[in-house]
């Protein structure tokens, strides 16, 4: 029997609190999160790209409503037990719109959930063209997103974009002013330089628990864990290896049956079907239909 939200999101704070980074690799659906889950990772991102990329086959620039992404946030933290930490984008909207979206985020089973400081509709934050609402304005969507939990333990992290827009002494700034409104994680999005990112854990990780997020080909170097943990981040985002990883995968596949009409060549490097139903629960589901015939 699977938890209810109030554990998985104790079991975050838990976590992110023990000495060392919490690493949550990305997924973007079910079956990506069980396999993270399966993995051994305690755990879980939703990312919005990925979301985006797997929904609709389009960019992330703003293009799913709050709506569907809760959707798939519902259907991920009901596919594992282990925390759901999930994107949230803008909050689809002003003040107003952030207070429904953690209440429909929170009814989803989410552990925890992070919110941005870009105009609607937004863009992804390794991309360039991005701006950002007034500072005041987000402040005041952070206190929202405060006021709407339900649940006290429910994980609320603000990111600021603002460091490719307005430079990196203003996105800190920002920030500082996330915490004060009542957020629990501060999270400074794509910073350029490992001198970027050691000025950022510098001058916030004594305000805050930080999120550093080791987008896959974004503009963040790629730093080691260690050189991370160094730096005294709570949490670290993996959003969209597991995306890039199938894509290639389908791709691989698809390049053998189109050459070889045929897929045999490529099986040996993929799971067999038993191994597959068994990796989705169906010994689970047998042993149910055995019990209750």
């Amino acid at each position: 029997m699977l938890p209810g939200p109030t554990a998985p999101r104790r079991r975050l704070r838990e976590l992110l609190a023990a000495p060392g980074p919490l690493v949550a690799p990305g997924a973007y659906d079910a079956l990506s999160a069980r396999l993270v889950e399966q993995a051994g990772f305690d755990a879980v991102y939703m990312t919005g790209f990925g979301t985006t990329a797997t929904l609709i086959g389009r960019p992330d620039v703003g293009l799913l409503s709050g709506a569907e992404m809760a959707d798939n946030a519902r259907r991920i933290a009901g596919a594992v037990e282990i925390p759901l930490i999930a994107d949230a984008d803008t909050g689809y909207g002003n003040a107003l719109n952030v207070v429904r979206t953690v209440q429909s985020y929170e009814r989803a089973g989410v552990a925890g959930l992070h919110l941005e400081d870009q105009v609607t509709p937004k863009r992804c934050g390794h991309m360039s063209g991005k701006a950002v609402i007034d500072r005041a304005e987000m402040t005041g969507k952070i206190r929202a997103a405060v006021a709407a939990r339900a649940d006290p333990d429910l994980v609320l992290i603000a990111r600021t974009d603002a460091a490719a827009v307005e430079g990196l002494p203003a996105a800190i700034e920002r920030a500082r002013a996330y915490a004060d409104a009542g957020a629990d994680l501060l999270f400074v999005e794509a910073p350029t330089s490992e001198a970027d990112i050691a000025t950022v854990a510098g001058e916030l990780r004594d305000v805050a628990p930080l999120v550093f997020n080791w987008a896959e080909g974004g503009r963040t170097p790629p730093i080691p864990l260690s050189r991370i943990a160094e730096l005294g981040f709570a949490l670290v985002l993996y959003p969209i290896g597991t995306l890039l990883a199938a894509t290639a995968g389908i791709q691989n596949l698809l390049a053998t049956l189109r050459t070889d009409g045929t897929p045999a060549a490529a099986m040996p490097e993929l799971p067999s079907f038993d191994a597959f139903t068994d990796l989705i629960g169906l010994p689970e589901a047998q042993e149910l239909e055995q019990r209750f015939r």
